[in-house]
């Protein structure tokens, strides 16, 4: 998988190249994502998202689909696209994980406006929250989603910090869920080369 810093429909695999690709690379590919995860507390996940995650879910779901044509190809791109990381943020898909049907039905409502309560935090800078849901409202009145899509974005001053090597941490002041965790050196180097001044 090339990665060029844009994907467009000529940069992308044809089917059959794909298929074989994956087979070799899909361990690889699992260790990206998984280095580019963050636990914050107990119930909520971040998979920060990068070229690579993004051109594999593209290149996933025309597999999945077998979508061949270049409109089914460009519909995929534009779903996809919007959440690759544009050189002066990190984007993220966030979840809310309760394995009990019953309990998760119930922390959902407590946690109505959660995503947006979410924040990086750059040693020495304030904290950037998140922007969260661009594409649709993801939450009633009655409850949150259990699936978010957030964007963290940076000034100039934050993007330098973080590439000069500031230490950064992930956090949340909803009232229902305070926490915050350190992002681990190995996860902050994977998501700073996202950056671009």
């Amino acid at each position: 998988m090339q990665l060029t810093g844009s994907i467009t429909i000529d940069s992308l695999m044809s089917l059959e190249a794909y298929s074989k690709w994956r087979k070799a690379h899909k361990l690889e590919l699992m260790a990206h994502r998984k280095m580019r995860s963050v636990q914050l507390g107990e119930h909520i996940n971040l998979q920060f998202e990068s070229e690579q995650t993004i051109r594999y879910q593209i290149q996933e779901m025309l597999r999945i689909e077998k979508i061949f044509e270049e409109e089914g190809i460009q519909s995929e791109m534009d779903t996809y696209l919007p959440l690759m990381p544009s050189g002066s943020n990190f984007k993220a898909t966030m979840m809310i994980e309760y394995p009990d049907v019953n309990e998760r039905k119930r922390e959902l409502a407590r946690l109505i406006g959660v995503e947006d309560r979410m924040f990086v935090e750059v040693e020495g800078h304030g904290r950037s929250y998140a922007i969260a849901d661009e594409d649709l409202d993801r939450e009633t009145d009655e409850k949150t989603s259990a699936v978010h899509f957030v964007r963290f974005e940076f000034n100039a001053s934050q993007i330098q910090a973080l590439q000069a090597g500031a230490a950064a941490k992930l956090g949340c002041d909803h009232t229902n869920y305070p926490a915050h965790v350190s992002i681990a050196e190995p996860t902050l180097l994977s998501l700073v080369a996202d950056l671009k001044l």
